[in-house]
């Protein structure tokens, strides 16, 4: 897509978003200052951006919101899905307004800068949700700068810099540094998280980390499993001496195909021991992977609470939380392969099972936050299966 002429600078823009290709968006900073160089993508969810920012599948991002009002029910400490938000920053239409919501404890502002995450308001995100859908996701700076002091020529070259997320392995870079048992169940308005809940009996489940969420960690929890997380580059070797009745792999950034230079060998082990094993979003893409599967980028990617997922077994339509820029090729299962679910948007994989080795897994995100849950199923069937 053709370059956009760069705008002059309006008065009192203290935001910009700089395109790779010189495209210039002006807008109000918010949230922390400085500069961020990553993709631009955009989500549909019209609640859970805290959730959002936080989940670290979105490392090396820069989200554009559609839903115009973000930011309105404020902060709090409970719904974060990582210790550490991962997103770089974020876009979005109207100005931050005060939190107004009994459980917020900070505004979403403050909540920005503390964690050092740039936002821009302001923008309209419609026209830049549009071009991110006919031209695919692009590269891009976002910086703020409180006096409006920005080096555009520079920005241009940073963002024309960076390499992007294909053939990217980011998964080593967030996941843990080591092995923790995890014990929270779901939350409740009246007690919170539940602590302490874990079946001392259940299963145990190891999670492999390529980028967790919390709220998975949670439903395994709540399905009746104990829950031991490892490191993305934990060894097979390592795995089974945890004695494991089943094996979660996780969602996570970046491109596939890189993490699954180390992954990919590890699972194959993993299922030729004939251990139980679920994947969800990259977990997903690596199971792919490990049985002779492609994975490729997508040009726009699916993020949102509002995917339809169809299941092939009978015909029933969950509507999903979806966070992803890469699939798994269809056309590229091998015959022990074969496809559970298909998106309803656009026909590509959203499942698939094996059928001569106890695995399955999904592209989208069945702990639905944000989003409906029409997919929690998938964890009692994965804990109960064991």
């Amino acid at each position: 897509m053709a370059a956009v002429p760069a705008p002059a600078q309006p008065k009192g823009a203290t935001g910009v978003l700089v395109l790779a290709d010189g495209s210039v968006v002006w807008g109000q900073g918010f949230g922390a200052e400085g500069v961020a160089v990553g993709e631009v993508c955009f989500n549909t969810a019209m609640t859970g951006y805290q959730e959002v920012i936080s989940d670290p599948s979105y490392a090396g991002q820069i989200i554009t919101f559609t839903f115009p009002h973000i930011g309105n029910v404020g902060s709090n400490i409970e719904d974060i899905e990582s210790p550490n938000p991962h997103a770089l920053g974020c876009v979005v239409r109207e100005a931050i307004t005060p939190a107004a919501n009994f459980r917020s404890d900070r505004n979403f502002d403050d909540w920005m800068r503390a964690w050092g995450r740039i936002g821009i308001s302001g923008v309209d995100t419609r026209a830049l949700t549009k071009r991110i859908r006919m031209g695919g996701a692009p590269n891009a700076v976002i910086a703020h700068n409180r006096v409006g002091d920005f080096d555009i020529k520079n920005l241009v070259s940073q963002a024309r810099g960076w390499p992007g997320l294909e053939g990217m392995d980011l998964a080593s870079v967030i996941s843990t540094t080591q092995n923790y048992s995890w014990d929270d169940g779901l939350w409740t308005l009246q007690n919170g998280y539940a602590v302490h809940s874990a079946n001392p009996t259940g299963p145990h489940v190891v999670a492999v980390d390529y980028g967790m969420k919390r709220n998975i960690l949670r439903n395994l929890v709540a399905a009746g499993a104990r829950v031991t997380v490892v490191p993305a580059m934990a060894s097979y070797e390592e795995i089974m001496s945890l004695k494991p009745d089943g094996i979660f792999l996780s969602n996570g950034p970046g491109d596939p195909a890189a993490t699954g230079v180390y992954a990919v060998p590890v699972i194959q082990a993993l299922l030729n021991g004939g251990i139980p094993l679920f994947g969800i979003c990259l977990g997903h893409q690596l199971l792919g992977l490990a049985v002779g599967a492609k994975t490729v980028k997508m040009q726009q990617g699916h993020r949102g609470a509002n995917h339809p997922v169809k299941r092939l077994s009978d015909g029933r339509v969950e509507i999903t939380s979806m966070n992803h820029g890469f699939a798994v090729e269809t056309a590229t299962l091998p015959d022990t392969a074969r496809p559970t679910h298909i998106s309803l948007f656009d026909g590509s994989l959203a499942g698939l099972e094996l059928t001569d080795k106890p695995a399955f897994s999904v592209q989208y995100h069945p702990e639905a936050s944000p989003g409906p849950q029409d997919s929690i199923y998938l964890f009692e069937k994965f804990v109960k299966g064991l």
